[in-house]
């Protein structure tokens, strides 16, 4: 028993060793590009590469926006009182100063003539008090009143023309009282729903209707704080140009940004900005959210390249691009912006063999294989390159 197991163990041995054998020497050398005992040299890699574009690229900024009103006003009366008449109706155009709703006002026109009556009575009171001085003043030149007397007439004088003052400025506001009755429109708008009607009470409280300005209007909407410094410079260039367009529709807005906010968000790094539009058609309406776009600064002659070309890791953003000797070489580089399937990038000289395809499988000084270059981008293609303020 002991030397058959010896003998099977002998033959394991001798067929293991054969099969190694076979594996190492079966078809002679190894094929071109595979390594040798797993620890040989790797052949090149072959790969695609491109050549950086220089161009103007604008940095367009989106975001979401809400369109507000420049301005809303709520209507209320400035006294109590009932609707006389309403002249307008709702969602009617108004312009400023039209008369909107009249109030019962029998009351004010009452204390108006009463005022009134009390100037005409304070008028005639002084004018008899200024023929009583000047006939005391004839009277004292030719001395058969006292002085005295004169200085009386003369205070009481200056009494009744300090009444008649008292009673004009009662008039006055005896107007501004009779001109709560009218309510007029504070500026052209569009008039939105009516709450009260003839025979209504109303107090000081009570919303008779609001308007709102609706030409020119205003969209709000926040970009990302790193933004601002290129937003304040374009702006001190002069109007940066804004378009929005409304959701589900390819109908465009253009505008001019009229607003920056004086703080940055702290919780979100967001600044609030306002652009202001010509509103004449009535395009974008209260309420809305629409989709803003604006260019906040143009990069001069910058280096373009696409951005499948860079590699994001732990050590930072990279390309790889061919070097003299056909190897791979890490040239470190920054993202700029991106637009579409490019990018500007700092770091770079621009006459750069930047690596596309096949970088997957590349380390720093491999050697590499052109497959072929690839042509030109032609500039006007670009993605973003001819984006229209």
């Amino acid at each position: 028993m002991k030397k058959s197991s010896l003998a099977s163990l002998v033959g394991a041995i001798v067929v293991a060793g054969g099969g190694i054998w076979y594996l190492t020497h079966h078809d002679g050398a190894p094929a071109s590009g595979s390594k040798l005992n797993g620890n040989g040299p790797q052949g090149p890699t072959t790969v695609s590469i491109i050549a950086p574009q220089r161009q103007d690229v604008p940095v367009v900024l989106q975001a979401n926006g809400t369109v507000t009103p420049i301005s809303t006003v709520d209507l209320h009366p400035q006294t109590t009182s009932t609707i006389a008449k309403v002249h307008i109706k709702e969602g009617q155009f108004v312009q400023s100063g039209e008369l909107m709703f009249t109030l019962d006002d029998r009351t004010e026109r009452a204390n108006l003539d009463k005022a009134q009556a009390q100037v005409e009575r304070d008028r005639a009171a002084l004018a008899d008090y200024e023929r009583q001085y000047k006939r005391a003043q004839d009277l004292l030149a030719q001395r058969f009143i006292a002085q005295g007397a004169v200085d009386t007439l003369k205070s009481q004088v200056d009494s009744a023309r300090a009444v008649l003052q008292a009673d004009i400025a009662a008039v006055r506001s005896a107007n501004v009282d009779a001109s709560y009755t009218a309510i007029r429109a504070p500026m052209t708008g569009r008039v939105g729903a009516i709450n009260v009607y003839p025979g209504s009470l109303v107090q000081m409280t009570t919303l008779l209707t609001s308007v709102t300005q609706l030409d020119p209007i205003t969209v709000a909407f926040t970009l990302p704080e790193s933004a601002l410094a290129g937003l304040m410079a374009a702006q001190r260039q002069g109007p940066v140009p804004v378009q929005v367009t409304l959701d589900n529709s390819s109908l465009a807005v253009n505008g001019k940004l009229s607003f920056i906010d004086n703080t940055v968000d702290p919780v979100a790094g967001v600044i609030r900005v306002k652009a202001q539009f010509d509103n004449k058609d009535t395009a974008l309406w209260p309420g809305q959210y629409v989709n803003t776009k604006l260019v906040s600064q143009v990069l001069k002659d910058a280096t373009v390249i696409p951005q499948n070309a860079i590699i994001s890791n732990t050590r930072g953003t990279f390309v790889y691009a061919v070097d003299k000797d056909q190897s791979a070489k890490v040239v470190n580089i920054k993202r700029l912006y991106a637009f579409g399937d490019r990018a500007a990038v700092s770091g770079l000289n621009g006459d750069e063999q930047v690596i596309v395809d096949g970088k997957q499988n590349l380390r720093p000084g491999g050697k590499v294989r052109i497959a072929q270059a690839d042509k030109p981008v032609d500039a006007n293609k670009v993605d973003g390159s001819k984006q229209k303020g």
